[in-house]
């Protein structure tokens, strides 16, 4: 484990920025990394609410090393209003941001944080739900509008989010593989319609299982770090992690259910936790942590 002092900010919403004590004198612009979750409460985490029965120690401890805002609000209710708030820094309403489902929220051209940072010599990668609309004319196809034309030069990720189909991992701007089996929908006993392990039916991509998603995005997400503190670049990496739990379908994997007094939504919270905990360690084992800004927010 490598120790350094933190500048931490966690907003309400969950925002965390790192800022190391070298950052302060070194002369070279800070990687970046954004993690973003979906669906945490205010209260969901321990650091804001000692009652709380989801343990948290990852987010916990970064709230705990640093500074907090407690007058920070999501720029949208939903998920994809709140995102095209972050990464254009306008109003949601200024956007028809209802056509995520069959072109791009965001317009050509239109600056992002992504590509105002890729003109400022960063090399930047997106891994996760991005919810903010392709063009779509068939997923055998090139999906423009992404992330990889709005800034990013790299992105792995799925259109939106686990409980609404068509269901598959997205590289670049082509499917991996496009969703040509179908999956049924799932509800969980004694949960309302919408909680739960709960999917709506429609296309799925073969052999992909929504329970993997969590640890597949944090997996592609060392990948990036790794990749970047071994290619030795003098760019700066910004990575921006928007994780799609825990929104539904709650899913958490083996080991982690029954680590809550939450029920399905509090085990898979602990397990978004774990998840960060193991990008914050790959941060600190490539030594990236010794120069790095972290963001933790929820929508």
């Amino acid at each position: 484990m490598i120790y350094f002092r933190k500048i931490t900010i966690l907003l309400p919403l969950s925002l965390i920025i790192t800022l190391p004590d070298s950052l302060q004198a070194a002369q070279e612009k800070p990687n970046i990394v954004y993690i973003m979750v979906d669906d945490m409460g205010y209260s969901d985490p321990g650091c804001y609410n000692p009652q709380s029965k989801i343990p948290t120690p990852n987010i916990d401890s970064l709230a705990n090393a640093g500074m907090r805002f407690t007058d920070a609000h999501s720029p949208g209710a939903l998920c994809h209003p709140s995102r095209y708030g972050l990464l254009t820094g306008q109003h949601p309403f200024r956007a028809d941001v209802a056509s995520w489902r069959t072109r791009p929220v965001i317009r050509e051209g239109q600056m992002t944080i992504a590509s105002l940072l890729q003109s400022n010599g960063y090399r930047t990668a997106m891994v996760g739900k991005w919810h903010l609309g392709f063009q779509e004319s068939g997923y055998d196809k090139v999906l423009p509008g992404g992330p990889a034309d709005r800034g990013f030069d790299s992105y792995f990720g799925i259109r939106a989010s686990t409980d609404i189909p068509p269901y598959f991992y997205i590289r670049g701007n082509r499917a991996v593989a496009p969703p040509t089996d179908h999956i049924k929908a799932n509800n969980s006993k004694d949960w309302s319609p919408i909680q739960g392990a709960f999917w709506r039916a429609g296309g799925i991509a073969p052999g992909l299982q929504l329970k993997d998603v969590l640890p597949r995005f944090t997996d592609e997400a060392i990948t990036v770090i790794e990749g970047h503190a071994k290619s030795k670049t003098k760019k700066p990496l910004m990575l921006y992690l928007a994780y799609p739990a825990p929104h539904t379908p709650w899913l958490p994997s083996p080991e982690f259910q029954g680590s809550s007094r939450a029920g399905m939504f509090g085990d898979f919270l602990v397990m978004v936790d774990a998840m960060i905990g193991r990008v914050l360690k790959a941060l600190d084992e490539t030594w990236m942590s010794e120069n790095t800004l972290l963001f933790f927010c929820s929508d």
